[in-house]
């Protein structure tokens, strides 16, 4: 069995999010589509997470699963490793390795970014050890927020437009007690299958940037994400800007675990997934 990370860049302007869904065009399944093709047979991907309608991907992080022929239908269901996750994994049927294919990653990229709409780029493609998964090997995940006070013409889709100024120290001290809390139910979409609403927040400030054109820059990092989690801080942290919530008041609402005690979530054009990180020991050495 042969696994393989690549590493794609996506505009979500025109995409009902990452996750595959009946009746939508998503990320997930154009490029389960095309890889299937290239390879000559069914070929699920599994993301690092999801990301919603109109949200993009600086660095998205996807796996697939190549097995021998000789393998039994559990192991092509790729040993069941994430059947408990809302169905993501798809089955890689009768694989083998890119090698045996006649190709090998560099070329496999660069002909999936020949197939791919304009909108999807694939960065690179790596084999990765047979323990590695995409989303839960990953030790953390960064999103940025854009905004500005300006009129965007080009950028309308990748920023948030706001009219008025903020105050980026109030919302800097708010940042901070963030690192206090684990339980974020409180910026949760409701009613979803999340086990769990624990996160561990490992980074979290804005920063002012630009001088004709004042803009607002967000970036949180943390070891997971709950649903709408990042546009619900957000939208709250504006509340603190603008002087409309307290310091104290913004704690309170994560103490509280009610979602409507908390700001509304910010459009979703100015939000990007980042970054993935993850431990050095899922990869193979250059001597390997």
């Amino acid at each position: 069995m042969m696994k393989y990370f690549i590493y794609l860049q996506y505009d979500g302007t025109d995409y009902h999010g990452w996750q595959t869904q009946p009746n939508c065009v998503t990320v997930q399944e154009t490029i389960e589509q095309k890889l299937s093709m290239l390879l000559r047979r069914p070929t699920g991907i599994v993301g690092a997470g999801r990301t919603d309608t109109g949200v993009h991907a600086s660095q998205m992080v996807a796996h697939f699963t190549l097995t021998d022929r000789t393998s039994t239908d559990e192991n092509n269901v790729a040993q069941g490793e994430d059947e408990a996750s809302d169905n993501e994994n798809r089955v890689a049927d009768n694989g083998i390795a890119l090698e045996d294919l006649g190709t090998d990653c560099k070329t496999l990229a660069f002909k999936l970014n020949q197939v791919l709409p304009p909108d999807i780029t694939v960065q690179r493609i790596v084999a990765v050890k047979p323990e590695a998964h995409a989303r839960f090997s990953a030790l953390s995940r960064t999103y940025r927020y854009y905004i500005t006070t300006q009129k965007p013409l080009y950028k309308r889709n990748y920023v948030m437009r706001m009219f008025e100024t903020l105050d980026v120290e109030m919302m800097n001290h708010a940042c901070a007690k963030l690192f206090c809390y684990e339980d974020f139910t409180s910026f949760s979409k409701l009613h979803t299958d999340t086990k769990t609403n624990i996160c561990k927040i490992m980074d979290a400030y804005w920063q002012a940037v630009g001088k004709d054109e004042v803009s607002y820059v967000f970036t949180i990092r943390a070891d997971r994400f709950l649903r709408n989690m990042v546009r619900a801080i957000v939208g709250t942290l504006i509340q603190v800007g603008r002087h409309k919530m307290t310091i104290q008041e913004f704690a309170q609402v994560i103490e509280r675990k009610d979602r409507c005690t908390a700001g509304d979530s910010v459009a979703a054009c100015g939000l990007f997934l980042e970054e993935i990180e993850y431990p050095e020991s899922i990869f193979f050495d250059e001597e390997e």
